[in-house]
């Protein structure tokens, strides 16, 4: 456990993603088998372990430490398993358990077990391990690893491209013992899963300084939707939806699965669609990460695809063949698809860029995002390679905002304030309308954590009211209506773009500003 338990120190306070791999390396080539498999495992999200909830945590450790006490660190710390690691009484002299025997316990354990298994472990480990496992416990393990960084990792340790990982990696299980083995030089996997994912292709920004050195009649243009980038994949019976990044999201779709009448692998958008009209983000991110849907859900909120590529159609790879090949032979799948559920992104007209630009600044949907263009002859190649596809977005949207609550950040930011919500002005009140924890620099963290501290007017838990006196000019990409939400909306990615303390207070913007910028209703 204690080498469990470094490992997420490291990758906690390494910001940089090729620190992160070579950690996760290290770490790969000094650890056997299982327990280097397990600690991969917990990284990517892949353990089914009974997950220890926030409330059993506080429960147990107001029984061993004062409330008050617990209360006070906990709004010092602002992380609820450092704050029981740190404050946990130690009892006998620890122990380092293997990670495979902690992760069997928390497996199979009972309901009725659990807290008796929890309080016994916690009793048995230093403060490290105590937090290493109460991560592990709860499944949070906020290190900045996603599971596409932790195969990375894997393919820098076996030498293998990253590609190979990706593909085999959903007809595998922990602890990834048959994995392990290839990388270490032995046979590679077959893999045992139909429909498997295959790398997506992925673009670069770009704008019209950079787009005048090209030639326009080298590419095409399609509209970029603002839905989730998925792919569609039907094999020998058996039909997967994953996310760009190999998430297989399949459960939360059967709708849509229902309707992949091919056989292949094709690329695209995911979208609520009722009838031609295509719904804003915010009605999509209904049906994102449920296990099952709901009859009433699925008549509501009808899921799409929006096709862009096809990776392969009956056996044949496409992947190596020309952009333009490509899209044709997806043309030619068109009669197969039912077109209230599946349908081809329409190809844009242009002679120039300023042609493509005029139809980016005035797009017929309101849900569109901008452009997406390709190189005619460019293959699907995994990643994103600089130059086959750029994605040009429309102009983001900006409104000044007054900051009002901050809380403290996890991991390395758990000593500042950096989760901000800010609001807007509704006659002569301010209405939260979002928060945003990125978009800043280091200097402007520090900035904006001293603002907090020495501004605050009450504190709730780890939470802060400031004086509401300093305005943030806030980007985001897209505005849906809310219920959820007092101000009747949800902004999409937004982040603190400037931090505007030449702004009076006064002078932010209104919420019939916010809302003016609000898509026509479906």
């Amino acid at each position: 456990m204690q080498h469990f338990a470094r490992l997420l120190e490291s990758l906690a306070f390494t910001p940089a993603r090729t620190g992160k791999i070579r950690h996760l390396v290290t770490h790969f080539r000094n650890r056997p088998d299982p327990e280097r498999g397990y600690a991969l495992a917990a990284l990517t999200g892949d353990l089914e372990l009974r997950k220890v909830t926030p409330s059993l945590l506080r429960a147990l450790v107001t029984e061993r430490v004062d409330a008050e006490l617990f209360g006070y660190s906990y709004d010092f710390v602002g992380d609820l398993a450092e704050t029981i690691a740190l404050i946990w009484p130690t009892g006998a002299p620890p122990e380092d358990l293997p990670l495979s025997q902690l992760v069997g316990e928390l497996e199979q354990a009972g309901k009725a077990d659990l807290p008796g298994l929890i309080a016994a472990r916690l009793d048995r480990l230093d403060p490290s391990g105590r937090h290493a496992y109460l991560k592990l416990a709860t499944g949070g393990l906020r290190v900045g690893v996603s599971a596409r960084l932790a195969r990375a990792a894997l393919a820098e340790y076996g030498t293998v491209p990253a590609t190979e990982i990706e593909e085999l990696w959903h007809g595998l299980t922990p602890p990834y013992d048959s994995l392990f083995a290839w990388l270490d030089g032995g046979e590679k996997p077959v893999s045992a899963a139909h429909a498997p994912f295959r790398p997506v292709m992925l673009s670069t920004g770009t704008d019209l300084d950079q787009l005048g050195a090209l030639d326009p009649a080298e590419y095409a243009a399609e509209w970029k939707w603002d839905g989730i980038r998925v792919q569609a994949s039907v094999d020998r019976g058996t039909r997967r939806l994953y996310s760009r990044t190999g998430e297989d999201i399949s459960a939360s779709f059967p709708d849509l699965l229902d309707a992949l009448e091919f056989e292949g692998t094709l690329d695209g958008e995911l979208l609520v669609r009722r009838g031609a009209e295509v719904a804003p983000f915010g009605e999509l991110q209904k049906r994102l990460n449920r296990k099952s849907v709901g009859k009433g859900l699925l008549q509501s909120h009808p899921a799409a695809l929006r096709l862009y590529d096809a990776l392969l159609i009956e056996g044949r790879d496409l992947r190596a063949d020309p952009f333009t090949t490509r899209r044709k032979a997806l043309e030619g799948l068109r009669n197969r698809f039912d077109p209230d559920r599946l349908d081809l992104s329409p190809l844009l007209a242009f002679d120039t860029w300023d042609d493509l630009a005029a139809l980016r600044a005035d797009p017929p949907d309101a849900v569109i995002e901008g452009v997406m263009i390709k190189r005619k002859d460019s293959p699907y190649t995994a990643g994103r390679a600089k130059g086959p596809w750029f994605k040009w977005k429309r102009d983001p949207m900006v409104v000044d905002a007054v900051l009002i609550y901050a809380q403290r950040g996890h991991g390395k930011r758990s000593g500042y304030y950096s989760d901000f919500t800010f609001a807007l002005w509704d006659g002569d009140q301010l209405v939260p309308v979002g928060k945003a924890y990125f978009g800043f620099t280091d200097d402007e963290l520090k900035s904006l954590d001293r603002f907090v501290r020495n501004n605050t007017v009450e504190r709730f838990g780890p939470v802060r009211s400031v004086k509401p006196e300093l305005v943030l000019e806030i980007a985001f990409e897209g505005l849906n209506r809310s219920p959820r939400h007092k101000s009747g909306v949800a902004m999409r990615f937004p982040r603190i773009a400037r931090i505007r303390s030449d702004k009076p207070a006064a002078e932010a913007d209104r919420l019939e500003t916010l809302k003016a910028l609000l898509p026509p209703a479906i």
